[in-house]
């Protein structure tokens, strides 16, 4: 079996980026094989019980409507929704669901096994078999060479992957988990570049010992949404959050053992994630701050295991322990472990191209942390990624590659691959120079046609986009002829602080102040409520959306037009920038390294500046 079976793609690793290359690579129609050294961890949430939250969410929202598998994982077994930033304007809206830890796990591995094409084998992968800087396949541990078409590295923090509790250290990939070592030194000999990052993770402790009277809830949204756009299951019931707050005494006693932080000692080399610090970070460098806050997260619907969000640590665990109890609400807790943190390989990505394929290697892609990315949906949405890509490749098809307005995926690997990351990448709304564009509520209207084209969006997904649009249009035109008298829609104006209207007047007139939404009209109005009740939520929602931002759209559009046109000007083959002295000194250090595809790709590489693309233009003729 081992010598004779050849597969279009070997997945090793099967994380979140993992089980999304998988799945993808599977369901267009490739043989996959899923490599894992425990496949009794798939799929396994190391950090926090949540998918989704700012900027996140819509990347979850968008791997759901190309085809991935993560949002409907996440529907399947969340115990609470939120949506995100309400109060802001649409753009930042982002859903975020707790999930339940070990039965996401559960779903997205039997999700995988009811999934054709896909095979699994458990052991640890040591090197690849690389013929003509081509890669054709991976050795085991066993001594097992498993032969393939291409291969998808998501290794996660497994790769010679170092724990830090305290001044104790030791090898691992995650907490009584063994790390990888072999890859790293073979793709350092391949002339890859590799680097350390550090991420972390808070102590688990008891729920049972937990006094919750003392801190705030934080219950889920009364009508909670979901991130699939698939008819997945709704949220009938759901389990609240808490927070609470470290103190002056928590501080003191954590202060206690820096002289044994493996981060302030120097132990840890690795740069850890700067927007999810650990809390002898946070106290050291916010020492004006007499208290940060903690939020406190049911890890599933039955466990009494809980996260305790905002308190990674990596100092000694009795230390944390002693903290932690001086936590209100924490007073009797009892830990089930320690936080720790955790040092990893990664390659810096300015070594990919756009597909996430190396540059050195034919075949090969990486995805995920490997990449120097943090957070489960930035694995999640590269694994989609270079699964669709690495099958497209043996196949003989396209690249796909998503531009910057056409999804928060393009400007993650556009930023990876023509910026690079010396911290762990996590994604922002204010990376996303089109947000507007990218809303979380449109992603299935943006991607659920590229989807269907590729094979990955089933039929049912592409009728119900068709459905939306159409519903939409429906009540665009519906509320542009609709009018409404001043008598009917002057007292509630007056009670919103409005200015009220001295003749008829359109409806979509009146939806574009901002401070009047279609819900204060269908409940001032009768026969709109009426007329509008046989549409959609979604549908209502997206049609006010287009009517109140219309103008910003426009420009967003427009905008996004003129880089198109950058991204049409094709830089065929490998260039010698060292030989254009026109060119900046930077500049032919960083074009010669990201060898850019199109003069777009070249001008958003940090260093290159616009009087080196217009040398670039002359030269190429453009």
């Amino acid at each position: 079996m081992f010598q004779q079976e050849e597969y279009d793609v070997i997945v090793v690793g099967a994380g979140h980026a993992g089980c999304e290359a998988a799945a993808a690579a599977a369901n267009l129609g490739s043989k996959v094989l899923l490599v894992t050294m425990n496949m009794n961890t798939i799929a396994q949430m190391s950090c926090n019980p949540a998918m989704g939250g700012v900027a996140k969410g819509q990347i979850l929202r968008e791997v759901d409507a190309l085809g991935g598998q993560s949002g409907i994982v996440t529907d399947k077994t969340m115990i609470q929704f939120r949506m995100l930033n309400r109060s802001k304007g649409p753009a930042m809206w982002s859903p975020r669901a707790q999930s339940d830890r070990m039965r996401f796990a559960e779903e997205w591995r039997l999700t995988l096994e009811q999934t054709l094409n896909v095979d699994f084998w458990q052991e640890a992968v040591m090197g690849l078999v690389v013929e003509n800087d081509t890669v054709v396949g991976v050795k085991t541990q066993l001594g097992i060479e498993f032969r393939g078409k291409s291969v998808v590295l998501t290794n996660g923090t497994f790769l010679n992957g170092l724990i830090h509790i305290g001044e104790k250290n030791f090898g691992g990939g995650r907490a009584a988990e063994r790390g990888s070592t072999g890859i790293t030194e073979q793709l350092k000999e391949l002339g890859f570049e590799a680097g350390r990052m550090k991420t972390g993770t808070p102590p688990r402790v008891d729920g049972r010992s937990l006094d919750y009277s003392k801190m705030e809830e934080q219950p889920g949204d009364e009508v909670p949404s979901k991130f699939s756009y698939l008819h997945t299951p709704a949220l009938t019931k759901q389990r609240p959050c808490y927070i609470t707050y470290t103190n002056a005494e928590v501080h003191e006693i954590l202060r206690e053992g820096f002289e044994k932080s493996p981060m302030f000692q120097g132990r840890i080399k690795g740069l850890g994630p700067r927007y999810c610090p650990s809390v002898e970070d946070k106290i050291n460098r916010f020492a004006d701050k007499d208290r940060h806050q903690i939020f406190v997260e049911p890890e599933g619907w039955s466990t009494v295991e809980v996260y305790v969000n905002g308190f990674s640590s990596s100092l000694p665990e009795d230390v944390q322990y002693r903290a932690l109890r001086k936590i209100v609400g924490f007073e009797n807790a009892k830990m089930f472990r320690p936080g720790y943190a955790i040092e990893y390989d990664f390659f810096p990505p300015t070594q990919l191209n756009l597909t996430l394929e190396t540059k050195r290697i034919k075949n090969l892609y990486f995805a995920g942390q490997i990449n120097g990315t943090t957070g489960y949906e930035e694995a999640a949405c590269q694994g989609l990624m270079a699964g669709i890509n690495a099958h497209n490749r043996v196949h003989g098809k396209e690249p796909f590659i998503l531009k910057r307005s056409e999804a928060y995926i393009g400007v993650l690997i556009d930023d990876l691959v023509n910026k690079g990351t010396d911290e762990p990448y996590r994604m922002f709304t204010s990376r996303a120079e089109h947000r507007i564009l990218l809303r979380q509520d449109n992603a299935d209207l943006r991607l659920t046609p590229l989807g269907y084209a590729l094979g990955l969006a089933s039929e049912e997904r592409m009728e119900l986009v068709r459905q939306k649009e159409s519903e939409t249009a429906e009540v665009v035109e519906y509320l542009k002829n609709k009018t409404v008298e001043p008598a009917e829609i002057n007292g509630l104006l007056t009670e919103l602080s409005s200015a009220t209207i001295s003749e008829k007047t359109r409806a979509v007139n009146l939806l574009r102040r901002p401070n009047l939404e279609l819900a204060d009209l269908t409940r001032t109005l009768p026969t709109m409520a009426l007329e509008l009740a046989p549409y959609s939520p979604d549908s209502l929602e997206q049609a006010v959306i287009i009517i109140k931002y219309e103008t910003y759209i426009q420009k967003e559009h427009l905008q996004a037009a003129r880089l198109t046109e950058l991204e049409n000007f094709v830089i065929q083959g490998r260039l010698d920038y060292k030989q254009m002295p026109a060119l900046s000194h930077e500049a032919r250090e960083k074009l010669l390294r990201v060898q850019p595809e199109t003069i777009g790709q070249a001008a958003r590489i940090s260093g290159v500046s616009p009087a080196d693309i217009s040398v670039l233009m002359v030269y190429l003729g453009k």
